[in-house]
């Protein structure tokens, strides 16, 4: 039979190439090489046969082989659909030519039916191949089967997954939606590269490349050449949702004729999402159809990366439908989140346990459910079982430096130790007398050597610890230094040699190096040379390691003949070596094993495997440690026997080279893993040579894990023609700490203890999870068949105690930890005394001394003490040791284990090689929610594409769900060799673990599944009966109070308790003497400065570069203000209360215009003007603003005009329907007549802001507000005409438009202005000009703090050489709508403190649509208190004050000190009755500056009435007051606080200089304290004093009740939620969170590698389900920038939300969590 190779026939090639083939075919089997290796090397071994072969090609042929690598990337020329030929017979997979049936395979019909029904897929274009492509095609099958017999198989379990499978596709299928990739996310598989270039009559485009940005992420050029109808996106049916597994190969689309794109762009072919594919497509004119603002696009934007995006990125798309915009995106997001919600609908099986939850036992409790069915040991409690006793054989010697010397004199010339080179020849072999003579040189040479440690000159005397360090295909250097060692009386360590010096398993190596106290490190020439080197050409000190001497072990001198090594007598308790070992956690421990000890096991060995004199043994094993140690380097020697070495290198190459070994030499003992069984088995065209008749022992040395059962027998079944026999294999058990735990003995002979039997137990797995033996049915699904670990080893007794609490004995049929006594087992852990106590000095007890009442204690069964060996298991009858699991692998997930080796068997079993490498499993357990959570990390093979391994994943989950019963949490794929390795080849599981929970694994594929696993979350909290809720739309949720006990009793029950009501007032504003009063109009305030300082500069602008752009003094502002006024009067036709639309860059044009409307009474409209790169979005909201405002004139200046009337706007807003636009620059023809004079209750000017909702509303201002808040402001900042302040804020809307147009006119001070865009051009821009211009007061935003803080975290040291010095700064004040950002502030100030600025002088404000301006810090007030409070009371509407550092703790800071003139309380949003103080309520205020009301709300229809006049229902119920909008809560703070200002360390505030001070603050702390002890408020306890009022109530604001996100009855503030994740990985720049039908959507931004993205998800999940108890439904990663924020650098959730819901966040990666 030929097999055709890429166009080569096999049986053309000559053998070496053949040979050379099946190895490189074995490589990418096993992992061990990237398919891109692969290809490489094997088109370069077929290179001279390809070209044979083409040269005698038909010419037309040829052009169609030219482009075809000669790996397997056929391609059909005439068909639609572009699919290689992958399981036809192109390329065999595995470089063997199998035996055609292997018994006992129950997979090979599956794998013919699926060949079968792939070859529907295939048509070759020419008829003739047809034959010869059937007919190979059918070979690789057969070929496929034993392949596919993975490592770690069962056919019991095989066999249950299929069934189990089987099982659930009669269910109703939960149809899990897709992962959404971005394409350059995608993997590119190696067999679709070439699908992009397409052939010649079909110029198609794939239809992934249409992406959902429609035409704007072509390149110019190509749009015009584009037909408009073509470029309509296809509309998608989002019913597709459910139809995800039904079309293996979908179609591609229709070809367009689109012209073909260019490479850049087809970042990848293969579809993200194939579920949402049709067949065919209709694309509508869906754009055409005028609409009033559609929801635009921002895709197209994702490549200008400007943080200025974030701030306009989309325009407010909540007064659009949803679904009449054109979302028709690549993936259709609202669909699959009603996927999601579907899936998640279905019952789950476990309920809730049912309990109230405020604090964690509860959890617990409820992750360790008592079941009351469960299973019960109903057996008698076990007894010690014994082991034969030991004889020791007349000749053996009594140590092995005996042995060594018998052996090294006696016998010198025979072998003892022989390594083959990685080409499998025989090259050098060491014989006893060698060994001895060198093993005499380097103990004479250790004794003699003097290393230096620093200063001091140190000799190694017996009983100092050195480390070997020796390379894994050289036993024989190793061996020798061991025994160098044993002479000498030093005791050794052996370790793994590291790979470089950032390895993180070193590190650990590294702590126990340096708690053994070693300095010198021996090793080979060979290995020296390849340790990682530092710059200078020594040898790198490694990360965590001590600093060693290294020593050479070769070529050393003879030592003198009076060197006698006999001479050194140690003791037999002393040390003989350590042998390191991991737990569970990755930490490594040496295990230290006494002289004695090593003795008493090497005899036990070779009583119980009956080696003698002169036997060969062959050895696979790692010789440094456990089994390989033990038997090959030890037992040995003191039996003077032959080992065979073969390095694991050599292993991969050829498998089989340890078999051909054993027939060679007629080896009669092997040393083996159920790994190289399995190899063994696959390398069939090596078996016909091979005999294994002269074996009497094939040691399995991992016989005690559950898959060597399935190697033996396989291997039995195939070899056992061969010679091999059955007594021969002898899986055994072993532990670092107890050495071997059991061997079945070779041969078996009957000599009285029944050593003949052996046995296997087929054990219900549920009954195993509960930790009791059950024997189940063998064609039961959910079984485990396991074999015997032999019996106990000679002179040991073994019993088996409760893995878990007190060491009692375990009932006959449970399963508890094996412990063994016997003179044979480690003594401790090298100085961990702890560990040591609770691992090797175990008392077993005879029952349980809880169950005991009288009290009278129990002794242990023995004075003996029994060592723990970590394996877990049972005693079958006759002695025999069952092993069915290991205490590290071992998961307790809601109270019942189960074993990480049993779910890799059953992972594997889901079509185990076809999606992923079979010995590259992890299986781990994290702890999250006080629950351990089962994790599966598969490698995944390079050629599986998204949807086949999504699949894979699904069918994962069902198989281990019915299997085991227990949900997988996360089940991630990541590329091929990117699991952390061990040395010698296996998974470092705890690394894997480890790299898993710092997010630095970057997997290619990650399903979470939280909603099935985690069932201890608390219970909902539910509202009380008889509640009629009064809470109306706009406060969703919040307050959830039981009607029987009304806001009446709420206050009775808080005057009662003695509690404050929480209310708090500013000081009164008083009649200030200033001239300002006398002109209450602002405009008239302006007049009288232009007449009586006329020259007084009021503002000057700033350029980016700090130069002054401009300056205004006040006559200049009057006489611009004019001509305005005058130019729309003549030109806009403008009458008193007409509203005039102000679109103008931050500047002094906007101050001119202002007060060009003022003056003629019309009413102005501040608005943003759009932004030139994103017009697209940002234009809409402009308009609406212009159309809500019902402004009849647009004032601008000519580069926004021109924009607006541009070609670009003009795709968005007709330039033909805006009102009439004028220039500010036209100068009118006549003066203005008069200046209007307005009445001070009519309105002066419209506010109008977008809420972080999303809700664009105008409030109206009316003349006497805006004086009010003038004179307000003017008191608490202390704001004199001599003063200057720097502003760095948005000038559009709330305090940022006070300060910035009106306060600076009102007090007269000198506002220097900075536009905080041009902060982004040069981040020091507002720091320098605080220096330069020596500003003590500054007010700035949220974005300009952030912006400062990570722009320049590197620079400080560059801004001191420019002198800029912050001490001048008094007060800097942030202007913001929301909860103080103490992180971010706190950050700022660290990291200016360096420049000298005071931490104290940074505070927040607080202002809100109903008043613009509620808190201040002042210019002399005291410092911000800060409270903690308990975060989750406050998801329960509690404020609970805790500890600073107490376990969910949240800081707050009050906002500011309450202006002059507010009143502030507290009352409960849905009863309104008054709140007590330290209650969480809504903070409503009155105050004369409170806006009078909302000119209009766009987006909501609810009544909003209230928000300006609500009145309490308790207490004085006749005063009106306005709605905030924002919980919160009052706090009368410590007067501590309040002293705190005129401690020594902090200027009093008598020492700040100010215009006029404020006198007798210390009379003014001392009231406080009186009012506090009387509980009078102190404004009336000071009637009689002069002081300015300064109450300490502090007023906290939580969040806006807007925001508040309800979940499972509990109110969630997003801030907090999103601080826990930005908390949880270092790449996450930025996150946002909102819900969508009850699911938490969580968007986080990645500042880093695409690769990263998936890292995020299980972290992401996992933070916020500890610390908030939430289970996140979707995770969404996109680029830096992407979530958007407003003006105040607030994040605008709603946007985001109505982005991602329509398709326009072009995300990274988004993970639904099922």
């Amino acid at each position: 039979m030929s097999v055709n190779l890429g166009g080569v026939e096999n049986l053309s090639l000559p053998l070496d190439v053949r040979e050379k083939l099946a190895e490189l075919d074995l490589e990418l089997s096993e992992g061990d090489i990237t398919q891109k290796g692969y290809e490489k090397k094997r088109t370069k071994l077929l290179q001279p046969f390809l070209t044979k072969t083409n040269e005698g090609a038909d010419p037309k042929d040829d052009k169609n082989n030219k482009s075809i690598p000669p790996y397997y990337n056929i391609k059909e020329t005439n068909a639609q659909n572009i699919k290689t030929v992958k399981d036809g017979a192109l390329v065999s997979s595995e470089g063997y030519s199998y035996v055609t049936e292997v018994p006992s395979l129950p997979s090979s019909h599956q794998r013919h039916s699926n060949a079968a029904k792939k070859s529907d897929y295939h048509h070759p274009s020419g008829s003739q191949g047809e034959p010869v492509h059937q007919h190979s095609r059918q070979r690789r099958t057969q070929r496929k089967i034993t392949h596919n017999e993975k490592r770690y198989h069962s056919e019991v379990r095989q066999e249950a997954v299929q069934q189990a499978l089987a099982a659930l596709k009669c269910r109703p299928k939960p149809s899990l939606p897709m992962p959404s990739k971005r394409s350059s996310v995608l993997n590119r598989s190696p067999d679709r590269a070439n699908d992009t270039d397409s052939t010649t009559d079909d110029e198609s485009i794939p239809e992934e490349i249409i992406s959902p940005d429609k035409e704007y992420n072509y390149p110019q050029d190509h749009i015009n050449n584009m037909t408009e109808s073509v470029i309509k996106p296809p509309i998608r049916d989002s019913s597709m949702g459910g139809s995800v597994h039904k079309n293996k190969y979908p179609e591609r689309r229709p070809p367009q004729n689109l012209p073909p794109l260019p490479t850049s762009d087809t970042s990848s072919t293969e579809s993200p999402i194939t579920a949402y594919k049709k067949e065919s497509c209709d694309f509508t004119n869906s754009s055409d159809m005028p609409k009033p603002y559609v929801a635009p696009d921002i895709t197209q934007f994702n490549n200008t990366r400007r943080a200025a995006d974030r701030v306009t990125r989309y325009v407010n798309v909540s007064h659009t439908d949803i679904s009449d915009s054109d979302t028709n995106g690549r993936w259709k997001v609202s669909a699959k989140i009603q996927q999601l919600l579907n899936t998640l609908k279905r019952p789950k099986r476990r309920p809730l346990p049912e309990f109230y939850e405020d604090n964690d036992i509860e959890l617990e409790i409820a992750a360790n459910p008592k079941d009351p069915n469960a299973p019960k040991p109903e057996g008698s409690t076990m007894t010690p079982v014994q082991g034969e006793q030991l004889a020791v054989a007349a000749g053996l010697p009594r140590s092995l430096e005996a042995a060594l010397q018998r052996f090294g004199t006696n016998s010198f010339k025979s072998p003892m130790a022989t390594v083959l080179d990685p080409n499998g020849k025989i090259t050098t072999t060491l014989t006893y007398g060698k060994l001895l003579s060198r093993a005499q040189k380097v103990a004479y040479a250790l004794s003699t050597k003097i290393f230096s440690k620093g200063p001091e000159q140190i000799t190694l005397k017996p009983g100092d610890r050195v480390a070997l360090v020796y390379p894994n295909n050289d036993p024989l250097s190793f061996i020798t230094a061991w025994y160098g060692c044993m002479f000498r009386g030093l005791v050794p360590l052996p370790i793994e040699l590291p790979l470089s010096s950032s390895d993180t398993p070193p590190q650990q190596v590294g702590f126990l190096l340096s708690s053994c106290g070693i300095t010198v490190a021996l090793t080979s020439e060979a290995c020296l040379k390849g340790l990682p080197k530092s710059t200078t050409g020594e040898i790198a000190k490694l990360k965590g390691w001590p600093r060693l001497q290294w020593f050479v072990t070769e070529h050393l001198p003879k030592p003198p003949k009076d060197f006698n090594v006999g001479n050194v007598r140690i003791e037999d308790s002393a040390t003989a070596y350590i042998e390191y070992t991991t737990d569970k956690e990755g930490s490594v421990m040496g295990v230290t094993v006494t002289r004695l000890a090593m003795m008493n096991h090497c005899r036990a060995l070779t009583m119980a495997c009956h080696y003698t004199e002169g036997e060969t043994v062959v050895c696979v094993l790692d010789f440094k440690r456990e089994v390989g140690l033990w038997h090959a380097v030890l037992t040995s020697v003191l039996n003077g026997m032959h080992v065979l070495f073969i390095p694991y290198a050599l292993m991969k190459l050829r498998p089989s080279s340890w078999m051909q070994l054993i027939t060679k030499h007629r080896a009669s003992c092997c040393l083996a893993k159920s790994r190289d069984l399995h190899w063994g088995l696959l390398a069939t065209k090596d078996h016909k040579d091979i005999s294994l008749s002269s074996l009497r022992m094939l040691l399995v040395a991992d016989g005690a894990n559950p898959w060597s059962l399935s190697s033996c027998d396989q291997f039995l079944s195939v070899f056992s023609s061969k010679g091999l026999r059955s007594d021969a294999i002898c899986p055994c058990a072993s532990s670092s700490e107890v050495f071997t735990v059991s061997l079945r003995r070779p041969g078996r002979s009957a000599s009285g203890f029944s050593q003949s039997a052996t046995g296997r137990g087929v054990l219900s797995m549920a009954a195993l999870s509960h930790g009791v033996v059950r024997v189940d049915s063998e064609d039961s699904l959910t079984s485990l068949t396991l074999q015997d670990c032999g019996q106990v080893m000679p002179a040991a007794q073994m019993v088996v105690v409760r893995s878990e609490g007190i060491p009692v004995l375990c009932k006959t049929d449970q399963v508890g930890e094996i412990c063994v006594t016997s003179g044979s087992t480690g003594s401790s852990y090298f100085g961990l005394e702890g560990l040591t106590n609770t691992t090797f000095k175990v008392q077993p007890l005879p029952e349980d001394p809880e169950i005991i009442k009288d009290g009278s204690s129990i002794k242990p069964i023995s004075d003996e003490y029994y060592v723990r060996s970590g394996l877990l298991g049972f005693l079958g009858p006759g002695g025999l040791v069952f092993v069915c699991g290991s205490r590290d692998g071992l998961m307790t997930v809601t109270g019942r284990k189960h074993n990480a080796d049993d779910i890799i068997a059953t992972v594997l079993a889901v079509e185990p090689m076809r999606f992923i490498y079979r010995g590259r499993i992890a299986v781990f357990s994290i702890k999250v929610l006080r629950d351990e959570r089962v994790c599966v990390i598969a490698e995944q093979r390079p050629d599986c594409s998204e949807e086949e391994s999504f699949q894979w994943m699904s069918r994962v989950l069902q198989a281990v769900d019915s299997i085991h019963q227990v949900g997988i949490y996360c089940l991630a794929l990541v590329p091929p060799n990117h699991l952390p390795k061990t040395p010698l080849g296996g998974i470092h599981l705890c690394e894997a673990r480890r790299r898993f929970l710092e997010g630095t694994l970057h997997p290619a594929n990650v399903l979470m599944c939280p909603h099935t696993c985690v069932t201890n979350l608390p219970k909902p909290r539910e509202i009380h009966q008889g509640v009629q809720s009064t809470a109306k739309k706009s406060s969703i949720g919040c307050g959830i109070t039981d009607t029987s006990v009304g806001p009446a009793s709420v206050m009775v029950g808080n005057l009662v308790q003695g509690n404050r009501l929480a209310v708090a007032q500013g000081r009164d504003i008083g009649m200030s003497e200033d001239s300002e009063r006398k002109h209450q109009l602002i405009t008239g305030v302006l007049r009288w400065r232009a007449n009586t300082s006329p020259d007084h500069v009021l503002f000057t602008l700033l350029n980016s570069k700090g130069a002054i752009a401009k300056t205004l003094t006040c006559s200049e502002l009057h006489k611009r203000a004019e001509k305005i006024a005058a130019l729309l009067q003549e030109r806009g036709k403008i009458e008193p209360g007409d509203h005039v639309a102000l679109i103008f860059p931050p500047g002094l044009d906007l101050l001119c215009a202002f007060y060009g409307c003022l003056y003629l009474a019309a009413i102005p409209i501040t608005i943003r003007p759009p932004h030139p790169q994103n017009l697209i979005t940002t234009l809409p909201t402009v308009r609406m603003i212009v159309d809500v405002s019902k402004s009849g004139i647009v004032l601008s200046i000519q580069p926004i005009i021109k924009l607006l009337k541009s070609r670009e706007a003009a795709a968005s807003i007709d330039p033909k329907t805006w009102p009439p636009i004028l220039d500010i620059d036209d100068n009118p023809k006549r003066k203005i007549t008069s200046i209007a004079n307005a009445t001070l209750d009519s309105t002066a000017y419209l506010d109008f802001s977008v809420s972080t909702c999303g809700r664009l509303s105008g409030v109206n201002i009316t003349h006497r507000s805006l004086s009010s808040l003038c004179a307000s402001l003017k008191l608490a900042c202390e704001l004199y005409p001599s003063r200057h302040v720097a502003l760095c804020l948005d000038p559009y809307c709330g305090l940022g438009f006070a300060m910035w147009t009106l306060i600076g006119v009102y007090s007269g001070h000198h506002s220097i202005l900075i536009a905080p865009y041009e902060v982004e051009a040069n981040p020091s821009l507002w720091l320098s000009t605080l220096s330069q211009h020596r500003v003590r007061d500054t007010f700035c935003s949220y974005g300009v703090i952030e912006l400062c803080t990570k722009a320049l975290s590197n620079s400080i040291p560059m801004l001191k050489q420019r002198n800029i010095d912050l001490r001048c700064v008094r007060t800097c004040v942030v202007v913001a709508e929301e909860r103080p950002r103490i992180q971010l502030t706190q950050q700022f100030c660290k990291l200016f403190q360096a420049l000298g600025l005071n931490t104290r002088c940074v505070s927040t404000s607080f202002g809100c649509r109903v008043n613009p301006a509620i808190c201040v810090q002042g210019a002399s007030s005291a410092e911000s208190a800060q409270v903690y409070v308990d975060l989750r009371a406050l998801r329960n509407n509690r404020v609970a004050l805790v500890e600073r550092g107490a376990p969910n703790s949240l800081c707050l800071i009050e906002s500011g000190k309450l202006l002059p003139g507010v009143k502030a309380i507290i009352a409960n949003p849905d009863t309104k009755g008054h709140c007590g103080d330290s209650h969480l309520g809504e903070i409503w205020v009155q105050s004369p500056h409170n806006a009078s009301g909302y000119f209009t709300i766009y987006g909501d229809e609810t009544d909003y009435n209230d928000h300006f006049n609500a009145k309490l229902v308790t207490g004085a119920t006749t005063e009106l007051y306005a709605r905030t909008g924002y919980l919160g809560f009052l706090r009368r703070t410590e007067c501590s606080q309040a002293v705190s200002i005129l401690d020594e360390t902090t200027p009093s505030i008598a020492s700040r200089d100010s215009d006029n001070e404020s006198i007798n603050s210390m009379s003014q702390l001392q009231l406080n304290f009186s009012s506090l002890s009387t509980g009078i408020p102190p404004s009336e306890a000071s009637v009689g004093t002069t002081n300015d009022q300064e109450l300490h109530d502090a007023v906290y604001v939580v969040g806006a009740l807007d925001e508040v996100i309800t979940l499972r009855g509990m109110n969630y503030h997003p801030i907090d939620i999103e601080n826990s994740v930005l908390r949880c990985h270092k790449k996450i720049a930025e996150s946002a969170v909102f819900t969508w039908t009850n699911l938490l959507v969580v968007v986080v931004e990645l500042d880093g590698n695409e690769s990263e993205a998936l890292d995020l998800v299980p972290l992401v999940t996992n933070t916020v389900l500890e610390e908030h108890q939430l289970i996140v439904g979707v995770v969404v990663v996109v680029d830096p920038g992407v979530v958007p924020i407003n003006s105040r650098g607030e994040k605008q959730r709603m946007h985001l939300r109505d982005g991602f819901l329509a398709d326009q966040l072009d995300p990274i990666y988004v993970a639904y969590n099922m």
